[in-house]
Order: C-alpha cells, then sequence, then structure tokens
C-alpha cells in the first residue's frame, strides 16, 4: 500500500496502520526516512506563515521584521535538525515509560510509533499553515492548529499502544 494511503488510514485505523508497519521488519533506515519526510513537510507547511512574518504581519508591538530568508533558516534548521533529535529523545522516553508498565515492544518499535505519527499528521500540520498564512491567527487556524495537535497525540499513543502489545 502506498504511503500516502497509510497517512490517511492513520487517521481511522492508526493501530492497523502500525502493525503493517512494524510487519515490515526492523529497518532504521525506513523509521529515519519517516520521520525526516514528516519535518520535511511541516518545514514547507511554515512558508505562508513565514511570508506572512516578512511582511510585517502580525507582529508583536515592538518586533522588528526580519527577511524571509533569515526565517525560512530559522525554520529549516529547526525542523530538519532540532526537532527530530526531540522526537528521537521523545520516542526514547516512552519506550523505558512502557518497560516500567510491563510494555513488551522495543526501541524501534516505539521510535517508529513517534516518527509514524509526525508524518501521518500532516495533512493537518499543511492546513494549519496554509490558514497561519492566509489569515493569522483566527480562531479558525487554532482550531485546525488544536486538531492537528490532537491528530498527532492520537496516533502517536494508538500506535504505540499497537507497537508495545508485542503482537
Amino acid at each position: 500500500m502506498s504511503i500516502s494511503n497509510d497517512v490517511f488510514r492513520a487517521w481511522v485505523r492508526p493501530r492497523t496502520v502500525m502493525r503493517r508497519l512494524l510487519n515490515a521488519g526492523e529497518r532504521e533506515n525506513r523509521a529515519l526516512a519517516i520521520l525526516m519526510a514528516g519535518c520535511l513537510l511541516i518545514f514547507v507547511a511554515q512558508w505562508p506563515r513565514l511570508v506572512r512574518l516578512s511582511e510585517g504581519i502580525d507582529l508583536p508591538a515592538g518586533a522588528e521584521v526580519q527577511e524571509l530568508s533569515q526565517l525560512i533558516a530559522y525554520s529549516l534548521v529547526s525542523w530538519l535538525i532540532v526537532w527530530p533529535l526531540i522526537f528521537y529523545i521523545a520516542a526514547g522516553i516512552t519506550r523505558i515509560l512502557a518497560r516500567v508498565v510491563r510494555g513488551k515492544g522495543t526501541g524501534y518499535g516505539a521510535r517508529l510509533a513517534m516518527f509514524w505519527a509526525v508524518l501521518a499528521s500532516t495533512p493537518a500540520a499543511l492546513l494549519y499553515g496554509l490558514l497561519a498564512g492566509f489569515n493569522g491567527e483566527t480562531l479558525g487556524t487554532q482550531a485546525v492548529g488544536a486538531v492537528w495537535l490532537v491528530g498527532f497525540v492520537w496516533i502517536w499513543v494508538q500506535s504505540l499502544r499497537e507497537s508495545e502489545s508485542g503482537n
């Protein structure tokens, strides 16, 4: 099955998709590719909002307008270097916590669950980025941001449950 179909299926049946990914075998390069694809898409989703900031729209009082290239460079470093490290650390912590409550999974399964949740939640991230770029921080934009966060947590928790079930 294609990854784009899996992304949309993960919003409805995340445990089924996670089981299929786990059954494909432990391949750290695939897990890293999933994480980097998700981070890259979230980085791209930030562009409309960054354009808005570079034009001086929605800046707090007294804040200085920055060039678009500078904002994109900061976002690039953040989403392609810093956030992947944070996701690795968070996956390791969740694996330790799962072991404490007698989880039967592996470190790879915990990482894959986290990384898959990042990639699977990107459709909401892309919509959030568009709304933030066109409308700013309106109630609708914040609602889509909440859907993104809830979707990420839902997919992550369900995927982690599947990976820790030991099936």
